[in-house]
Order: C-alpha cells, then sequence, then structure tokens
C-alpha cells in the first residue's frame, strides 16, 4: 500500500483531490459513457480514499466515494427517484480481506465461531446497471442507476431486449423490482462497431465505441428506442429493489425465481458456505475470465441470508452485506520523462510524475503520482529514467520500480520554493510533505480554496469549476467566496468573455443564486478550515442547528483562550497549551477533540478570516440544521452503551441508535440521558445511577427499536 499521509492537514488536502477527481470519473463513466481511465485505475483511487478515511475518519468528507455512489443522470432522459436506492458495493482485493469481510459479518452479527456464514457468489459483470420496476405482473418502469437515488428513465429502450421479459407470472408479489447490468457481449461488441464503421464507408474512429461497456450504455440511452432496438443488448439479473413481498428468505432462493421468471442470472452463480469456498469460485471464475461471453472485474459475494442482510444493513453508499472481490491488474515499463509540483489548497507540494505514454491492460498511462519527496528518495527516480508502472486495486497508479536505479546521476533535487509564489518550502518536524509558506499570497493555494468552496460536498455550484475559478481569479473576478455571489452585477462583464454566450452566463448566475440559501454543515465545511472535514462539520451543525449559536460557541471559546494568552511564557507554552485545550473542549465543540478545536478557533482568531466569513454570511442565508431520523422516545438524545450486548454487536446497536435520531456516547456524563445496560456493566453503571440518569436492559433496547420500526 502506498504511503499514507502523516498529518490531518496533509489527509484532508488528499481526500479533496481525491473526491474531485473521483467525481469527475463518476462523471464522464455514469453520465458521460466516455471513462479516461480503466476501473483497476478507478478502484485504485477509490481504495486510497478508503485508507486515508479510515485512518482520518473525522476528515470524512460529504462527497466521498464512500458516500456517493455513480453520477447525476445526464440531461437528455427525463429523471425519476428510484423507489429503493440503487446501492455501490465496498471493494476487497485479496484473499485477506474476504475473511475479513466474513469476519466481520461474524462480529457484528454476534454469530458463534461454529455457526456457518453462507454466501453467494456470482461474477461481477461490467455493464450499466438497471432497476426494472413490474406492478401486477407488467414491465411499468425501466430506470438507470444515475446517482443511486434518481435514475434515467429508460423503459421504452428496455422493451426493445429480448432478455428482458415484459410480464412476471401470476405467482410473482405485485409489485418487484429486478435489478441487474444491461451488457453488450464480447462478439457483439465487435460486430456493432465492425457494423458502424462500414455505414460511414471509410474507417471514423468517431464512430467507434470504446469498449462494450460504453457500447451497452450508449445504446441503451438513446433518444431513440428505434436506434437501441437495432443494438445487441443483453441483461443479466442479480438482485432486486423495491417488493410488496418476497418469494423466498435468501439470495439464492430469490436468484433462483429470478431464473424462473425467465431472467438470465450468471452461469457462474453459486451458493457456498465461508471465505474459503467463496475464494475457490473466485478462482474458478477468475481461471474462465477470457473465455465468458462478457466483461467481468471480479466477484461479487452476498450474505444469503435475507434477515442478516436486513441486521446488517448499509454503511452510507454500500450495504455491509455484500462485497466485490476485484481481479488484479497489471504492469508496464516506461519512461519517466519529468517530474512536476502540484500546489494544493494547503500548500502541500505533491509531485506527479510525467511519463511516456504506456498501454496497461488496454488503457493509456500518462501520470503517476510520487506523493512525496521521501517516495522520490525511495525510488531514487530522476527524468530519463526507466520504470515499472502499475495500476493495481490498492493504489492510485504509480511507479512501482526504478530499472535505472544503479545508473550514476545526480538525484533529482525537490524544491525549496513554490513554483506558483516563489515562497520558501518548509517541512516541519515529524511531517513527510513539504508546504508552501506563501498561504493566501500564493495564487494556487487561493485558487484551490475557491474551488473547494464551489465544489460539490460544500456549495456546488453547477457550472463553476476549476477552469472557471482560474479564470476568474486570474481576471480579478472573484477573489473571496462572498466574490461569487457579486457576480451578478457583472453580468456585462461575463458575457463579453469569450465562450460565454447569454445562455451560459445566465445558467451560472441562476446556479449562483440557487446557491444563497446553504445548509449550516456545507457552509462549515466550505470554509475550508484546517481538520474540519464533512463529517466534523455535520457534528458540529447537529451540535449547534445556528449559524448563530455555531458562532456564539467561538467566542465564547476565544474569549476563554484570551484570558490565558497573557500569561504564556516559553517555559511553560506545552503547558498552558494543554490548559488552553481543556477550555476549549469545555465549551463542547460537538465531542470533536482538541486538534479540531484548537483548529476552528485558530482560524476564527484570525481577522482576515473573520472578515471573510462576515462578508460570505451578510451574501447567504445560512439554514438551520435539520438531522432526519425517524421519531422515537430516545431522539435528540445522547445515549451510552455498556457491558457486555448479548443479542446485538456494538455497531449495530450504535447503527440503531441513530436511525432513531439519538447520539451515542463513550462516557457517562451529566449531559447523558439514558444507559443501556448489559451483563458485566461496572463503574459506567454505577455512575449513571449516582447521576440519577434512566438505565435501560439489552431486551427493553431490543423492544423500543422494533416499536420504532417503520
Amino acid at each position: 500500500m502506498d504511503p499514507l499521509p502523516q498529518t490531518d492537514i496533509d489527509a484532508a488536502a488528499d481526500l479533496a483531490t481525491l473526491a474531485t477527481e473521483i467525481a469527475r470519473h463518476n462523471a464522464l463513466y455514469h453520465t458521460d459513457d466516455a471513462p479516461e481511465i480503466a476501473d483497476a485505475d478507478y478502484d485504485a483511487l477509490v481504495r486510497r480514499n478508503t485508507a486515508i478515511e479510515a485512518a482520518f475518519p473525522h476528515l470524512v468528507r460529504a462527497d466521498s466515494p464512500s458516500r456517493t455512489v455513480g453520477a447525476a443522470p445526464a440531461g437528455h432522459l427525463a429523471k425519476v427517484p428510484h423507489a429503493r436506492a440503487m446501492m455501490s458495493l465496498d471493494n476487497a482485493f485479496s484473499d485477506e480481506e474476504v475473511t475479513e469481510f466474513v469476519a466481520r459479518v461474524r462480529r457484528f452479527l454476534k454469530l458463534p465461531e461454529d455457526t456457518p456464514v453462507a454466501l453467494t457468489a456470482e461474477p461481477k459483470i461490467d455493464g450499466l446497471s438497471c432497476s426494472l420496476r413490474y406492478e401486477g405482473g407488467r414491465l411499468v418502469q425501466a430506470l438507470t442507476r444515475g446517482d443511486g437515488q434518481v435514475g434515467e428513465d429508460v423503459t421504452a429502450n428496455v422493451a426493445t431486449i429480448a432478455d428482458i421479459p415484459d410480464s412476471l407470472p401470476g405467482e410473482a408479489p405485485g409489485v418487484f423490482e429486478v435489478r441487474g447490468e444491461v451488457y453488450m457481449a464480447k462478439g457483439d461488441f465487435t460486430a456493432l462497431n465492425a457494423r458502424l464503421l462500414a455505414e460511414v464507408g471509410t474507417p471514423d474512429k468517431a464512430r467507434q465505441f470504446a469498449n462494450p461497456r460504453n457500447a451497452a450504455a450508449g445504446s441503451l440511452r438513446q433518444k431513440d428506442a428505434a436506434v437501441t432496438a437495432t443494438r445487441p443488448l443483453r441483461f443479466l439479473a442479480h438482485g432486486w429493489g423495491e417488493a410488496s413481498a418476497l418469494p423466498a428468505d435468501t439470495q439464492a432462493g430469490v436468484v433462483a425465481c429470478l431464473r424462473d421468471w425467465g431472467f438470465p442470472v450468471a452461469d457462474g452463480f453459486a451458493r457456498v458456505d465461508g471465505a474459503a469456498a467463496a475464494l475457490d469460485v473466485y478462482r474458478t471464475i477468475e481461471a474462465a475470465r477470457a473465455d465468458l461471453p462478457f466483461d467481468i472485474d471480479g466477484v461479487v459475494y452476498k450474505v444469503d441470508r435475507l434477515d442478516w442482510q436486513a441486521r446488517l444493513g448499509q454503511v452510507a453508499r454500500a450495504p455491509r452485506w455484500a462485497i466485490a472481490h476485484k481481479f488484479p491488474a497489471e504492469r508496464a515499463q516506461t519512461t519517466l520523462k519529468a517530474i512536476d509540483i502540484q500546489v494544493g489548497r494547503t500548500g502541500k507540494l505533491t509531485p506527479v510524475a510525467r511519463l511516456e505514454p504506456v498501454t496497461v491492460g488496454g488503457v493509456v498511462v500518462t501520470n503517476a503520482t510520487l506523493h512525496n519527496a521521501d517516495e522520490i528518495a525511495r525510488l531514487g527516480v530522476h527524468p530519463g529514467d526507466r520504470v515499472v508502472v502499475q495500476r493495481a486495486g490498492d493504489v492510485i497508479p504509480q511507479i512501482a520500480d526504478n530499472l535505472s536505479r544503479d545508473d550514476t546521476r545526480t538525484p533529482w533535487p525537490f524544491p525549496t520554493h513554490c513554483p506558483e509564489c516563489g515562497s520558501a518550502a518548509e517541512r516541519e518536524a515529524g511531517e513527510v510533505d513539504w508546504r508552501c509558506s506563501g498561504g493566501l499570497v500564493c495564487p494556487a493555494q487561493r485558487v484551490e480554496r475557491l474551488i473547494h468552496f464551489a465544489s460539490r460536498a460544500a456549495f456546488d455550484i453547477r457550472g463553476l469549476g476549476l477552469v472557471r475559478i482560474e479564470a476568474f481569479f486570474h481576471d480579478r473576478l472573484i477573489e473571496s467566496p462572498a466574490d461569487i455571489f457579486r457576480l451578478r452585477g457583472q453580468r456585462d462583464v461575463l458575457l463579453a468573455r469569450e465562450r460565454m454566450a447569454e445562455t451560459s452566463v445566465d445558467n451560472l448566475l441562476a446556479a449562483i443564486e440557487e446557491k444563497r440559501t446553504i445548509p449550516l454543515d456545507r457552509f462549515l465545511f466550505a470554509l475550508g478550515i484546517r481538520h474540519v472535514g464533512a463529517t466534523t462539520a455535520r457534528d458540529l451543525a447537529r451540535r449547534y442547528v445556528s449559524f448563530a449559536a455555531f458562532m456564539a460557541m467561538i467566542d465564547a471559546g476565544l474569549a476563554l483562550r484570551a484570558d490565558t494568552v497573557p500569561a504564556i511564557g516559553e517555559p511553560d507554552r506545552k503547558f498552558e497549551l494543554r490548559r488552553q485545550r481543556a477550555m476549549v473542549a469545555a465549551v463542547d465543540t460537538a465531542q470533536v477533540g482538541p486538534e479540531v478545536a484548537e483548529a476552528l478557533f485558530d482560524f476564527f482568531a484570525e481577522p482576515h478570516n473573520r472578515d471573510v466569513v462576515a462578508d460570505l454570511a451578510r451574501e447567504l442565508t445560512i439554514a438551520d440544521a435539520v438531522h432526519e431520523t425517524r421519531a422515537s422516545p430516545v431522539t435528540g438524545k445522547t445515549l451510552v452503551f455498556t457491558g457486555s450486548l448479548e443479542t446485538i454487536s456494538r455497531d449495530e446497536a450504535k447503527a440503531q441508535a441513530e436511525a432513531l435520531g439519538a447520539r451515542v456516547s463513550g462516557s457517562v456524563s451529566a449531559k447523558t440521558d439514558l444507559v443501556i445496560a448489559g451483563p458485566g456493566a461496572g463503574s459506567k453503571l454505577k455512575k449513571a445511577q449516582d447521576l440519577e440518569i434512566a438505565v435501560m436492559t439489552e431486551a427493553e433496547w431490543t423492544a423500543l427499536v422494533a416499536a420504532a420500526a417503520p
């Protein structure tokens, strides 16, 4: 695994970069059907994002790949909300991760070691996800995945696919959504490309599809269903969405019913007991991969029992009861042409390898990350070296080896000054990365902060992306976030710009106006405060609800801090810093911890930042936080679980509490509303009794959860 960032600021910067890059590739893949990178490269980006989030959970972003599915639907098809969200899957890239997946299921469900965990295993086909809705036995609607919540209506197009029945047998439930993949077989893909080229009489790359998946997606999403009818599309069923009833109580049982109803199901589908047997299926499918009629990129495992699936539930975008085991990718040799330095929002200098283009697994690779100066030294790379490029599932496309390592030449010097502003580059003790010391003087950092501000997880301003922000900043149309909302007074200036027609300008201004009302959590995240990622911003918003209450907390904390500042002398600095942190924690910043609290107060103690925030707030309506949960007797209360839970795991109990609108704490205090005590409860139970806090047994908690179920 490639080295992870060592500090919060580096991790936040990497996560911001990954979120932007992954969102772009999602749009290219799901919306435009024009991916620029192979699945292995995409998986590498997502996997690194996941690894950083695991190491820095307080920095998880709202637009993280772990929280999003697919991409926004394209423009020419009607948009329809899914009755039940179409989830994505978490990935595994090794046997050990599959074994850990099963162990995780066992731990979550608190299963005895001798209880078998039955799984289903099937090829992961590389197609376009589609949901087919049947009512009264008739096909009434077909939707693409879209962003998981809203899909595109392709009902007329789906009706032309011979594999998809237009009706279900009489015993089928009244409402049933069949989910699967629309795909194009390899042979059909080759024949289609040949036919498309023959129609124009001369070779024309513009008429060719890049791969079977693109061909299937482009064919299914035609405006004219008659065009779709001429394309050799097929369908493979693997699951279901909304259903008024289920015909079986296991995954394998329902899939068998789908086959009986006339839906094609993967020939490699199998039901097995445990991880070892699932891995045997994986190796069998991997060996037959080249001979399959369709492209696959791995094997999907699902917990077979549906009652266990229901208990396991989901996290963000993916179910806990399923995982995709991806196939490994490939390596190739090429020449390192140059090493460029990119400057991020936090000033981090990131080296990027520019490569002689090389095809790895059918995809042309021209860039690879070098991460930091230590990685360059470890590899001993220098422009002109012959290197091995790796496209594996656990890293961003990277240089895996340097074949010129033993050649005699001068080591490549990492820059000592920022390439954007010329400020000195600094490396703090204990950190691996160099940073520009220029701060907001550095145009790269200012632009990156504006890009972050307008990004999907923050203000999500359509049409205001990297290119426009850079151009507007260069021309001094926007220099601070508030300037974005003053662009409406610059309409004539915008119209005079190249490639900005009236419709384009008006669409941009309308998109900006739509964001004048912003939820508190997005507002806080958009400010780009160090250590305040999407999750922390959400926690702060839930705790303080309104911007006024949040700023009152900030002002109170700064007042407490100011009382200690005059007393700080160098010999006592560390002690005083600990004392400040203790006081900040006393303000109760949503249990975000002293590091985040200090970053918050550092940010708002800077007059320039206060001015920027005040200027921005005058342009906006900052909406109070709203946390949607099921109403229950514990909504809005703070809970503590203690002792041994016998029927559910601690993770499942926490998930139940959060779904009911409660907040789970690890310690008992005067702010605790309820303690759920299992056998062996000790000091926490005693403290609850001393504080006269309500105490509930595990059985009583289970009954409360059941009573609140929808």
